[in-house]
């Protein structure tokens, strides 16, 4: 049995899909990050980050519990673990990894900052909208040219790579982006996003999360509290 500690945010669905799409048996267990629940003293002994979503599976590769966390090293290991969703040929399992680490390394932190400036930062700073925005659609412009050649985004087989980046893209109105101006993202996108795993996944905790986010919340994500030493 995994169980899985996440909050309904784009890296904690990438989990949610998932472990919906493998069948393997899970709990989960929320991680209210606006209430702070991510410094916790027993959520940081197996995320020491402090960030959601992290797991511990019951049954670790030697029988006994195996904690992890960062969703990217989570979607590997669940692959492994399942044999599902990384390709066993070579070339498309390398090229199913470097899309995942574009994702971890680019959509999911520039995007992030992109939804940051333009929505949630207290004061609107026009230097930092324009330059993640505009970054925001140059990594929409490459996904958009890789979709033109392959059907999914590492291969032309369904894999970890897209689960790491669909949830990212559900908020292209609070990044800046038109999605009509990528149409072969928008084919994959809403290809993924029919897929019933995709959105059991999605529907993960999903009644917890406030569609307005309170100061206290704010604090907690971007104020001094995250900060402080631990």
């Amino acid at each position: 049995m995994i169980d899985l500690y996440s909050w309904p945010t784009p890296n904690g669905h990438k989990i949610h899909i998932m472990l919906e799409e493998t069948g393997l048996p899970y709990r989960v267990h929320p991680v209210n990050i606006g209430a702070g629940d991510q410094f916790k003293p027993e959520f940081l002994k197996i995320s020491p980050n402090n960030k959601m979503p992290a797991m511990i599976d019951s049954d670790g590769p030697d029988g006994k519990p195996m904690s992890m966390f960062e969703s990217g090293a989570m979607l590997i290991y669940l692959a492994s673990k399942s044999g599902k969703f990384l390709p066993g040929d070579m070339r498309d399992r390398w090229s199913t990894l470097q899309w995942l680490m574009f994702q971890m390394g680019g959509v999911g932190p520039m995007l992030g900052q992109a939804h940051h400036f333009l929505v949630y930062a207290p004061e609107k700073i026009p230097y930092a909208m324009l330059r993640y925005s505009k970054e925001a659609n140059r990594l929409y412009g490459v996904m958009d040219r890789r979709l033109a050649e392959s059907k999914f985004i590492a291969c032309d087989e369904y894999t970890i790579a897209d689960m790491a980046i669909m949830p990212w893209l559900r908020s292209y109105k609070n990044q800046g982006v038109e999605m009509e101006d990528y149409p072969h993202v928008k084919r994959w996108f809403d290809g993924i996003a029919a897929r019933p795993a995709v959105q059991r996944g999605l529907a993960v905790l999903a009644e917890l999360r406030k569609p307005v986010m309170d100061d206290k919340a704010k604090e907690m994500l971007f104020g001094a509290t995250q900060y402080q030493k631990r």
